[in-house]
């Protein structure tokens, strides 16, 4: 059996991993009697930690939030999980906390841990992104995510691009949601009858917040693939891109694959590759594949090969048009 304090540390880790234990589990993870369960919850009391009973033949022990929380506890593999998710944080507008938070922790963890982190060093590779991401203030974050939790209706400013003027919007807020670089509100938009997302960069919530909504299922009901198939031109039921094909070019895999995203690229020897990928349009999916330096050979479907000769004419005519003779536009 283990000493009372190890048992007690134990303990309190099994508490802070799931909302409720019963008895009996409790007893059975640490190998002891529920007696002895029962007079250790005690001891963790004693030493202010607000654990709940829940009495009843289904009731249990929860470790509750409190005022004057004592310090949580973490494992070994807790620590290291949380160390490499802070390290792994992608989205600028966090990215300084979440240093500041990852050296607090690390400033306070015996030798051995401390080691283990500085030999799990990640670094987040950012995809490129034309200019600085803009500021984003906490402040607004939590503004929205309140309205999010409460259910109400949020009034605001938004501004759809740099140059437009302000629009007023009234929406449903439902997700709060971090894409590439930015952060965005998933609502139901009051005047448009139907889901958009809002860049909270560009929106200034107005108080106070509007009456309390019922919160609606988003179409597919994943809030993930609603929001990647939005911002790739889909209907929101779909992750995949709308507009998918496969071509072969005359270049190595190691020459592709940097500049494919998320693409499927397959070698087919040491000067060759097939690459599997997709795009918004046809026509948008023709020209990534022809930006290659390389002969192109296209699979398929057929659209794929219509967009390509498609665009074979405009750049055909493009080529023999002289500087200074372009035809003047109609009307």
């Amino acid at each position: 059996m283990q000493k009372t304090s190890s048992r007690l540390l134990a303990l309190l880790s099994l508490l802070q991993a799931r909302p409720e234990w019963s008895g009996d589990d409790l007893a059975e993870r640490l190998e002891v009697t529920v007696r002895t369960v029962r007079r250790d919850i005690d001891r963790l009391r004693a030493l202010g930690y607000p654990v709940a009973t829940n009495k009843g033949p289904g009731g249990g022990y929860r470790l509750r939030p409190g005022s004057h929380m004592p310090p949580l506890l973490f494992d070994d593999e807790q620590v290291i999980a949380l160390a490499v998710a802070l390290q792994s944080t992608a989205h600028p507008a966090i990215a300084e906390d979440a240093d500041r938070a990852l050296a607090t922790i690390r400033n306070v963890l015996p030798p051995r841990l401390r080691r283990r982190i500085d030999a799990l060093h990640v670094t987040t590779v950012r995809p490129p992104d034309p200019g600085a991401p803009p500021a984003q203030a906490l402040d607004l974050l939590t503004t929205v995510s309140t309205a999010i939790q409460r259910r109400e209706e949020l009034r605001l400013d938004y501004t759809p691009h740099q140059e437009a003027a302000p629009q007023r919007r009234r929406v449903e807020p439902h997700h709060l949601v971090a894409w590439r670089t930015h952060w965005y509100l998933l609502a139901w938009d009051l005047d448009r009858d139907d889901w958009r997302t809002f860049r909270t960069d560009r929106m200034t919530p107005r108080t106070p917040t509007g009456p309390r909504f019922t919160v609606r299922q988003v179409p597919g009901g994943d809030v993930s693939t609603f929001v990647t198939s939005r911002f790739r031109g889909s209907d929101g039921t779909d992750a995949a891109w709308p507009c998918q094909g496969e071509a072969i070019l005359d270049l190595p895999a190691s020459e592709v694959v940097p500049h494919t995203a998320d693409a499927i690229v397959e070698p087919l020897g040491p000067t060759r590759c097939r690459v599997i990928t997709g795009s918004w349009s046809w026509t948008a999916l023709a020209a990534s594949l022809g930006r290659f330096d390389a002969n192109l050979h296209v699979i398929g479907p057929p659209a794929l090969h219509e967009a390509c000769a498609t665009l074979a004419r405009r750049y055909a005519a493009a080529a023999t048009t002289e500087p200074g003779r372009l035809d003047a536009p109609n009307g």
